[in-house]
């Protein structure tokens, strides 16, 4: 299966409304079949906005955010869970509820521990950072403790030669065994910083705001994002159905994989940004109404409610399973694999 939002991208002239020339067409291909419907099918209702109104709303989502990563967990040396070590890097199994790394408030973070534990050639836990997981996401994460194995891990990621796969529990069973979900991706203007599917609509909403008011980066334009599925097993949760499933990011933009899983349809179980009442705009920025005419085994939102309540002492079940890569230094290939904790 195929899931694609086919809509037509374009740059947002900010020095001339006049620049735009909208499109008509906005096509969603599901698998083998293709429905091709009005951009008024997506979310339709676009209100005026101003400059002012998502300067506010991005403020106090940040302070939000802020507030949250204080509570980043503080770990030792013995609370490392490693997974490889030499003189050039460092794999770590991360656990939920810790930053990747500090921040500019300094909070606790696995860099911070790492560096503590093993040090670097750099003098910094800043000089080991290589890749970065969210907060709330767990798994395997690559430090350097030398600036030729940063600059090589470096060029690993930027180049696509390193393999992820993420594991996750999604609501719903899903239909296929595997598939693709291809939509592109915004900044979300009506909450951010989070993200959004980007449609012709949204786009051309955000036309006539100043990058000095809401900053450069919202008013980029859409993203091509692409993440692969498959289907492990399918399960319950609280006598509810879920999905665990694999995702590979192909295209690794923020927030991919969660804004992607629930414009899908199944979004990320315990998810409390991108799922049901989350901090995001719901369904990736896409209409329900939509999704369930494209997708009819989505998980309807009485059933994202319900595996919400049923899972609301949990961490987000997303996991960083597996990662494969040439040694920076060697030039061996690994593959490490962890266990998920849920």
């Amino acid at each position: 299966m195929r899931i694609c939002a086919g809509f037509t991208l374009f740059a947002v002239s900010l020095s001339s409304a006049a620049a735009f020339v909208p499109t008509a067409r906005v096509g969603t291909s599901w698998g083998s079949t293709s429905c091709v419907t009005s951009s008024t099918s997506l979310q339709s209702t676009i209100e005026a906005t101003s400059g002012a109104d998502i300067k506010a709303k991005y403020e106090a989502a940040m302070e939000k955010l802020k507030a949250k990563d204080k509570s980043s967990a503080a770990l030792t040396k013995e609370d490392l869970k490693i997974v490889f070590e030499d003189d050039h890097i460092v794999v770590v199994d991360k656990p939920s509820g810790v930053l990747s790394v500090s921040g500019k408030d300094d909070n606790p973070s696995l860099a911070g521990a790492v560096f503590e534990a093993y040090g670097c050639e750099g003098g910094s836990a800043d000089k080991m950072v290589v890749h970065r997981l969210g907060m709330d996401t767990s798994g395997l994460i690559v430090f350097a403790r030398t600036m030729a194995a940063l600059r090589g891990m470096n060029s690993a990621f930027r180049t696509r030669k390193v393999t992820r796969t993420y594991e996750a529990l999604v609501c719903g069973h899903v239909e296929q065994d595997s598939g693709v979900i291809d939509m592109p991706l915004m900044r979300d203007y009506e909450n951010p910083p989070y993200m959004r599917v980007s449609t012709d609509e949204h786009q051309r909403a955000l036309i006539g705001l100043d990058a000095d008011e809401v900053g450069k980066k919202l008013l980029e334009g859409p993203k091509d994002s692409l993440t692969k599925y498959t289907v492990v097993a399918r399960e319950e949760l609280g006598g509810h159905s879920v999905s665990r499933v694999a995702l590979t990011s192909i295209s690794g933009r923020t927030h991919q994989l969660n804004v992607h899983c629930a414009a899908f349809g199944h979004p990320i179980v315990a998810d409390s940004v991108y799922g049901v009442n989350g901090d995001a705009t719901s369904n990736g920025g896409l209409d329900e109404a939509a999704i369930q005419e494209s997708n009819p085994s989505r998980a309807s939102g009485e059933l994202q409610q319900q595996i919400a309540d049923a899972a609301s002492d949990k961490s987000m079940c997303v996991h960083a399973k597996s990662i494969s890569f040439e040694h920076p230094a060697t030039g061996e290939k690994l593959s490490f694999e962890s266990s998920s904790p849920f």
